[in-house]
């Protein structure tokens, strides 16, 4: 029994031990168990996508490493991806490879971020992804194996290994697996991916950022002002990356319950994110003292120190999107900074 690895070698010997031993050898993998990626389970991913399976698809940075369909499917079975997620996959490296994104500034920064994967649409339900209670977390096959299987191509072909690639300080769990799923069910307003002007029936997100930051506000009536105030609390920090650079984004994954909530008095997703805008503020005497370099608006340098300024300088980089189960909780998710979220239809 032959088995293909990342550089398509061949294994004569298929168990485990000896793809763990040469993996490890040639610094392949996430130091996780992996799936052998057989001709059979390679060419079963495949069949769930169209087109030339060696087609150039993108390079990645730093390492300008090629995708094809053939690569992304090995990396898939690799990390025990359902075939019917591959073009979730696929999806996810092209928005990654998108010039905005800055591939190579999130994998060579010594900052923590790491590609967070968000699925929208159809294929939630379809292909079993979960968006309800514990969506950020373990038991799900198809979220927890999208996630990783995009880890794995940016550590086999974008060069993301620590200490080459990627130079993140402590690294986080995230970099082993991030990936998530809107829950539209639960979602008072448009999807989240109707609402970036993308019409297709399924969709995904790319934001790379930091781990999630919960915000938790249980008060009975659920207040809009009390909870989008914590909120905003949570994003007002000097400690997050995007602090002294104006451009960064930060995606709000409010649970069903808040989002409710606020609905229910009439906020729509643009409020919610001018809301935050507006309460989300540090004085710029304070930005000053602890930054000798600002990536500032142009407005933003000329305010007094006795001004508050926004952690970013318009309420379009505010991205809100409703994902989780029952419980009054919410998400935020700082970005790198030096990036831009991309959503792109999932395409085979």
């Amino acid at each position: 029994m032959k088995t293909y690895v990342p550089d398509l070698l061949d294994l004569e010997d298929a168990t485990p031990e000896a793809m763990y031993e040469l993996f490890e050898k040639q610094a392949w993998g996430d130091g996780l168990p992996l799936v052998p990626p057989t001709r059979e389970r390679v060419d079963a991913m495949l069949a769930f996508a169209t087109g030339d399976p060696d087609e150039v698809l993108a390079t990645l940075l730093p390492r300008a490493g090629i995708v094809t369909r053939r690569v992304v499917a090995i990396n898939c079975v690799l990390a025990g991806c359902p075939p019917i997620v591959f073009p979730v996959v696929l999806s996810a490296i092209r928005a990654l490879a998108r010039p905005e994104v800055n591939l190579r500034g999130v994998n060579a920064t010594t900052h923590v971020v790491a590609p967070l994967v968000l699925v929208h649409g159809e294929i939630v339900a379809r292909a079993g992804f979960n968006a309800g209670v514990g969506a950020f977390g373990p038991g799900n096959r198809a979220n927890a194996t999208v996630g990783r299987a995009v880890r794995l191509i940016l550590l086999h072909v974008a060069g993301a290994r620590p200490g080459f690639g990627d130079a993140a300080t402590h690294g986080q769990p995230a970099k082993y697996t991030y990936c998530a799923a809107e829950n539209l069910p639960e979602c008072p307003w448009e999807g989240y991916a109707a609402s970036r002007g993308v019409d297709a029936p399924s969709a995904v997100t790319v934001h790379c950022g930091e781990g999630p930051h919960n915000v938790h506000d249980a008060e009975a009536d659920g207040d809009p002002a009390l909870i989008l105030d914590k909120l905003a609390s949570a994003m007002a920090t000097l400690g997050v990356n995007n602090a002294p650079i104006s451009h960064g984004e930060y995606f709000i994954v409010l649970g069903p319950e808040h989002a409710q909530s606020l609905a229910m008095r009439g906020l729509t997703r643009a409020d919610i994110s001018s809301y935050l805008y507006e309460r989300a503020r540090i004085p710029a005497g304070v930005f000053r003292r602890h930054f000798e370099e600002l990536a500032w608006a142009q407005w933003m340098k000329t305010a007094r120190d006795e001004d508050l300024l926004p952690m970013t300088a318009h309420p379009d980089h505010i991205r809100v999107v409703v994902a989780g189960g029952p419980g009054k909780h919410s998400l935020v998710i700082p970005s790198w900074g030096m990036t831009k979220s991309a959503t792109v239809p999932v395409e085979g």
